[in-house]
């Protein structure tokens, strides 16, 4: 009779096992699917500017104020998304606890 029972939780500790596996795995492969156009729209432009600072670039008020303008227009414009993104990160390292 203890066997049975003992053989009954360790099937139920397995079972929870496997579907937090299969849901780390579900949300893996929509992070996957969704960053790829996450970083053309955004992160992409932004490594530009790094790349310029980087190089040395000089760069005169005016075209800084229109790199800080259409700063602030990607950040608005991405943030939703990258929320996003960070909370499907999130409920990844949960569900791997």
């Amino acid at each position: 009779m203890r066997f049975r029972i003992l053989l009954l939780i360790c099937a139920i500790a397995l079972a929870g096992c496997e579907s937090k596996a299969k849901k780390v795995e579900r949300l893996q492969a929509q992070y996957k699917a969704e960053y790829p156009a996450y970083a053309k729209d955004c992160v992409d432009e932004e490594t530009a500017g790094s790349a310029r600072m980087l190089t040395g670039q000089k760069l005169s008020s005016e075209e800084m104020a229109t790199l800080e303008t259409r700063k602030k227009e990607r950040d608005a414009r991405c943030k939703p998304q990258a929320d996003h993104l960070a909370d499907i990160q999130r409920q990844i390292l949960a569900a791997q606890q």
